[in-house]
């Protein structure tokens, strides 16, 4: 990396965050008008309350998105690459962890998930610029801490969704696609750049049932995103060892246990 690219990333980087950090407060601290989305054909009828800080947080992401892409065309080890796999991930979980900060209570405990907010943030830019080159040092290391925030955006993700209590048509396709991106993306990230959109659909899937079968069982928000976490991450982990060619009894092992742990501690919690 040339000296002047040295010097233009970590300013970038800066200027993303800071924009997306702005965007967040601006969303919190000023107040918005609260509208009612109504859906109504052949007898049915669906009403969901709406703010426009749920639209700045869309809005948001799609910045990041912008933003990503911005940030990595001065990345030496793009080339001629797309720079589509380095945002999805950035873009959803600008979103995603939006969320909670619509949501608790402006003070203290506000700030402080704002800070936490634009530390995974930090962390989650830089990582997507060192994971661009395969050969970088700490690829390893990067690539372990974005499939970690994936499944952290995810369980945050299904908690606020069930939290939110959203109707079963809206929350089993956000389930579908959201979990078929965090799988398609860590396996990718895995398999050394490969893409496994069958692997990716199928999990999507079966997320989604899941998902179904709970929604009406008297689970807690953190329950319920316990146990789809449980399902994605064993399947995901269990789709690369067999990728991979690893034998089938040894393959899932591991998926078994963390799957096991998942659902023991989501039947655990109160």
């Amino acid at each position: 990396m040339n000296v002047s690219n040295r010097e233009s990333h970590p300013n970038r980087v800066g200027v993303l965050i800071a924009t997306v950090l702005l965007a967040y407060a601006l969303t919190r601290l000023i107040p918005t008008p609260q509208f009612t989305l109504e859906i109504q054909f052949s007898g049915f009828y669906y009403a969901y309350p709406l703010s426009l800080g749920t639209v700045m947080l869309i809005l948001i992401a799609g910045l990041t998105a912008t933003g990503m892409d911005w940030l990595l065309r001065s990345h030496p080890g793009l080339g001629e690459k797309p720079t589509i796999e380095h945002w999805l991930l950035p873009t959803l979980a600008t979103f995603i962890i939006g969320l909670p900060l619509t949501i608790l209570p402006f003070g203290a405990i506000w700030w402080l998930g704002f800070g936490v907010a634009g530390l995974l943030l930090l962390f989650l830019f830089q990582a997507e610029t060192i994971v661009v080159d395969p050969s970088a040092p700490n690829y390893a290391l990067a690539a372990s801490g974005l499939t970690a925030l994936s499944y952290a955006v995810f369980v945050i993700l299904t908690a606020a969704v069930r939290f939110n209590g959203v109707r079963l048509f809206l929350m089993a396709p956000i389930l579908f696609v959201v979990a078929g991106l965090v799988s398609l993306r860590n396996l990718h990230l895995r398999l050394g750049g490969k893409w496994r959109l069958t692997w990716a659909i199928g999990i999507g899937f079966l997320c989604m049932q899941l998902g179904a079968a709970l929604h009406y069982w008297p689970v807690s928000p953190i329950q319920f995103g316990l146990a789809l976490f449980g399902i994605l991450y064993a399947m995901t982990l269990l789709a690369g060892s067999l990728l991979e060619n690893i034998p089938v009894r040894q393959a899932i092992a591991e998926p078994v246990i963390v799957l096991g742990l998942a659902c023991g501690i989501a039947v655990l919690l109160p």
